[in-house]
């Protein structure tokens, strides 16, 4: 009866992961995103599997089918091979793809972050030469670099 409880071990694991991150901004993102996402498959095929196995003309009836619907969804894949049929799946569904679609774009927003990071890196590693040219000699919006 007392299971269930044994998933309150994820919160244990989630704690090291966030320690064992990286301690950037990007690398505590990206463990949250996986976290989150992996979360949203799992409890959306529990959902789904309690909203749509007893409704006639159903075909997301086993916990495959369901495990299965759920990692599309998520992923904003969506086959479209097995669908929810019921009230109740069809919000499960809306509430997934949200999910779905907040992963996809956190994960698109670390990308970027990461770009603006290596390429500010890159920038703090110039040669000492041309920051001392740029420092003196600034250029305005109306001067334009003259050729040799």
């Amino acid at each position: 009866m007392l299971r269930p409880l044994r998933l309150l071990r994820l919160l244990a694991f989630a704690r090291i992961l966030n320690r064992s991150a990286m301690g950037s901004l990007v690398g505590r993102v990206s463990t949250y995103v996986a976290g989150s996402a992996i979360a949203a498959v799992g409890l959306g095929a529990i959902a789904i599997l309690d909203a749509e196995r007893d409704v006639p003309g159903a075909n997301i009836t086993t916990s495959g089918d369901a495990l299965w619907w759920a990692a599309t969804t998520v992923t904003t894949v969506g086959y479209g091979d097995v669908y929810p049929v019921s009230t109740s799946g069809r919000l499960v569904a809306v509430a997934l793809m949200l999910v779905g679609i907040a992963v996809v774009g956190a994960v698109t927003a670390s990308v970027a972050t990461w770009m603006v990071l290596q390429v500010q890196d890159s920038a703090e590693k110039a040669p000492d030469g041309v920051h001392k040219i740029r420092e003196l000699a600034p250029l305005t919006s109306d001067q334009q670099l003259e050729g040799p």
